[in-house]
């Protein structure tokens, strides 16, 4: 047997991890939504999700049901969420009607946005919030500076 490595296979070194109200569900959505794959579960009392891991495209993501009495609860249980993942698509327009369609709610319609990507935000059935985008135009950093600073200019404006 060869020498344990800190850092495990097949893991990145920062992988968020979901706790969500129906786990199971979850994981249906964001196949559907999102193409996750599902790399593995361990089932947990009464047919709840204990731990499983999900891939879209190369990146990894962990989720379980809540477990309350372990501090394990979504964004539902605590009045919202304040972070938001984002995630790269080929088609944002679809996938995000896609979610619509699946019961997400919509926090930003999808748009085109001056750092050359076209993205939407929405509010999964759990509470989890999910930018989603694709890459429409190479920006660089110093038009993106001059953009920014238009766009703001126009608020202050208004």
């Amino acid at each position: 047997m060869g020498e344990t490595k800190p850092i495990p296979d097949d893991y990145p070194r920062v992988t968020p991890y979901l706790c969500v109200d129906g786990a199971a569900d979850a994981i249906r959505f964001y196949s559907d939504v999102l193409g996750a794959v599902e790399r593995g579960r361990l089932p947990g009392p009464d047919g709840m999700v204990a731990h499983a891991e999900i891939m879209i495209g190369d990146s990894l993501i962990m989720l379980s049901d809540e477990f309350p009495e372990m501090g394990a609860v979504g964004p539902h249980a605590v009045g919202g969420t304040p972070v938001t993942i984002m995630v790269y698509v080929e088609d944002v327009d679809a996938t995000y009607a896609k979610a619509l369609e699946n019961g997400a709610g919509t926090i930003r319609p999808v748009q085109d946005q001056f750092y050359g990507d076209r993205t939407g935000m929405f509010e999964d059935p759990w509470g989890h919030r999910w930018t989603v985008g694709t890459h429409i135009e190479d920006v660089s950093m110093e038009e993106m500076e001059r953009r920014m600073a238009a766009g703001m200019a126009e608020m202050t404006e208004t």
